[in-house]
């Protein structure tokens, strides 16, 4: 009899371990990760982004896996990682927009799904991959609005367009790169600025350096009554370099107006007294982490799938009156 009681015993006992097991084994399957990767963690914007898809993982339920993948070889490795760690899809901005194919391909092997955010995959032909579902800036519409900042900015100074000229720094092989450009041409026309009065200058590189020279060549074709300047690009950096330009041809900054877009990389210049970097138009990278996170939770837990696109055209105009307070806001203030 007490043999017996021993082997029932037992026998509740394995029940019960394995019960326990299995109900372990069940809750790390219904754990939900996703993985977010960027191409710059150390920069405040990403930082910001991994902050609030941190957020929609806290509301959510979900373990979110943030990875640095500063090139293409530690981007497919991460994905590699990510499945191997049990992760069910990510977002990306990936280092290289022309790594799309292989992150497609990589994503398909690991069965995981993939969203791009703020830069968009293209593929071979340099053409937009569509069918990745891809959550980013309304490029021309937040072009056009960096144009009627700089337009109506010039009003308010009382500007005279008939010696005010547009220096617009140009890097065309970037598409979203072109769409804010012309935009922010489109706007500067609407405002009533002479189209002749418009010069564009190709950029060779993304940087200020890059910028310097662009804008230097255009400056020296300008007419002999030239007397205010319209410095535009396609970010930050495109306008910083050319308001050094105007510096170095000896114009004041009470005479050019120059607003870029993105805010985090304009901060030390909007902390001076005086420049002629006016301003940049400030995205959400807020809004894009966190909703770029939660659209990727719901598709791999109800599958709902994102978007195709989804246009961000929400931007605020920072300067030196009010950066300070518009960054503290969302927690890009250091």
């Amino acid at each position: 009899m007490f043999r017996s009681f021993g082997i029932r015993s037992l026998c509740c006992a394995a029940l019960t371990v394995g019960a326990m097991s299995f109900a372990g084994a069940t809750l790390a399957e219904d754990e939900v990760k996703i993985g977010f990767l960027v191409k710059q963690p150390e920069e405040p914007w990403f930082q910001t982004e991994w902050a609030f898809a941190e957020k929609a993982a806290k509301d959510k339920g979900f373990t979110l896996l943030k990875i640095a993948v500063p090139d293409g070889e530690k981007t497919l490795a991460a994905i590699d990682s990510l499945a191997a760690n049990g992760a069910k899809g990510f977002v990306i901005c990936t280092p290289d927009v022309a790594l799309g194919p292989a992150i497609v391909a990589k994503s398909k092997f690991n069965d995981l799904k993939v969203m791009a955010v703020d830069d968009r995959f293209v593929d071979a032909k340099g053409q937009p991959m569509e069918e990745v579902p891809y959550l980013g800036m309304a490029a021309f519409e937040v072009g056009q609005k960096q144009g009627a900042a700089m337009a109506e900015e010039a009003k308010k100074r009382g500007w005279d367009w008939n010696d005010t000229y547009a220096v617009i720094n140009t890097y065309n092989e970037l598409d979203t790169g072109k769409k804010r450009t012309d935009g922010s041409v489109d706007a500067l026309k609407k405002a009533g600025f002479p189209e002749d009065h418009i010069f564009y200058t190709p950029q060779k590189t993304l940087d200020v350096p890059g910028s310097m020279n662009a804008t230097t060549s255009a400056l020296v074709k300008l007419p002999r009554g030239a007397k205010n300047l319209i410095i535009g690009g396609m970010n930050d950096n495109t306008v910083l370099g050319g308001v050094r330009a105007t510096e170095s041809a000896g114009f004041s900054a009470e005479n050019v107006i120059g607003i870029g877009i993105n805010g985090t990389d304009a901060i030390g210049e909007l902390k001076k007294d005086n420049s002629g970097f006016y301003g940049s138009m400030l995205p959400s990278p807020h809004i894009e982490g966190y909703e770029t996170a939660r659209m990727m939770y719901e598709w791999v837990t109800e599958g709902k799938e994102p978007p195709k696109y989804t246009a961000m055209d929400e931007v605020t105009l920072i300067t030196r009156e009010n950066f300070q307070e518009e960054l503290e806001k969302i927690g890009l203030w250091k």
